[in-house]
């Protein structure tokens, strides 16, 4: 889940929330004012006002319809207010279409009901038409059932809950969201984000006394705090996983350092007939491959077993093979090493001390 692409211009991408507390402020002016401040800024590539941000944990979404009607199932997609500038600001590709159009860019407004053109993600497209490989053009409707057709289609874009399972149904929408709390998405030149980010903040801040800047933040930031319980689980499994190859790796040297104490007398025997220090340490080594592969066959078949009724049960994925040889071959290493120790200790036995052992 960490690994998935957002699609957006992550190493690139910043973002300001800003609110208006003064009696007389006027959002709709403020909002031009910083637009125009923040595209004319040395290293900034473009910048948008929206209403949410990819990945934060909370935003707007909606249920649209393939054809209208209440009687027609509704598909669930995360709503993006932005201008003409959206896609380069965001950095996404589009995989047919075009951007908005100026004039297409509608006054703002609490909801977006009124019918219109709209960005959408190849996920959420392929949901609506699942049978048209080209669902550009194509008109779906919202829930009052007022027509909006998709001008462009987004490769790829996350919405706002990392456990959605719409989180690419995406829909962009031709709206400039105003009121007294903004949100600004800026997107510098590369390798420019941090100092852009100080600067800005700095000369935004003064710029308006009748607003107040809440917050500066890099979009990594919002994909940390998204993931940190998936973060937190994946150290969770790889401490338990290792403390389990800990104990296994001393339970296999435990056990090859009980064989050669008890059978001392063996090893000697063998070095007074010929047998070399480099046969006795095979000897062990291939002795405690044989008992680590039975226990490596009996893993191998309970996790086959218990992964396929997990995958049955909660529908989720089944086990894939190459973790299965990556764990074996693991598992061989680690017993191999820990078994070294005790068989060369054992090859170092001398043929008069073992003749002498009763």
């Amino acid at each position: 889940m960490m690994a998935r692409p957002s699609g957006v211009d992550e190493d690139n991408i910043f973002y300001l929330s800003s609110v208006g507390f003064a009696p007389d402020f006027n959002p709709r002016a403020a909002i031009e004012q910083d637009l125009d401040a923040l595209r004319s800024f040395p290293g900034v590539a473009n910048a948008i006002v929206t209403n949410s941000v990819p990945l934060q944990g909370g935003g707007w979404s909606q249920g649209l319809r393939r054809e209208p009607g209440e009687d027609i199932e509704s598909t669930g997609v995360a709503l993006y207010f932005v201008d003409e500038h959206g896609v380069e600001a965001l950095g996404i590709r589009l995989a047919a279409g075009r951007a908005f159009e100026a004039h297409e860019i509608r006054p703002a407004q609490d909801n977006f009901d009124d019918g219109s053109q709209a960005i959408v993600t190849k996920a959420f497209a392929k949901e609506l038409f699942p049978d048209d490989p080209n669902p550009l053009g194509r008109t779906f409707y919202s829930y009052t059932d007022k027509p909006i057709v998709i001008v462009g289609i987004i490769e790829q874009m996350h919405g706002a809950w990392v456990g959605w399972d719409k989180l690419d149904n995406v829909l962009m929408f031709p709206r400039i969201k105003t009121g007294p709390n903004a949100i600004y998405v800026v997107r510098t030149e590369p390798g420019r984000r941090d100092v852009a980010m100080r600067e800005i903040e700095a000369k935004l801040g003064n710029s308006n006394p009748g607003r107040l800047l809440r917050w500066v933040r890099p979009f990594d930031y919002f994909i940390h705090n998204s993931y940190l319980e998936d973060r937190n689980m994946a150290i969770f499994l790889v401490s338990v996983t290792s403390a389990l190859l800990a104990i296994t790796a001393l339970g296999i040297f435990g056990l090859a350092t009980f064989n050669v104490s008890t059978r001392i007398r063996q090893i000697g025997t063998r070095r007074a007939v010929g047998a070399r220090k480099l046969d006795i340490v095979r000897h062990f080594l291939v002795e405690n491959w044989m008992v680590t592969t039975a226990g490596i066959v009996a893993g191998c078949g309970a996790a086959l077993g218990i992964g396929y009724w997990i995958s049955v049960k909660y529908e989720l994925p089944r086990l894939d093979l190459y973790y299965l040889v990556g764990g074996v071959l693991a598992i061989w290493l680690i017993g191999l090493a820990a078994a070294l120790q005790p068989a060369r200790r054992a090859s170092g036995i001398s043929p008069a001390v073992a003749s002498r052992t009763v």
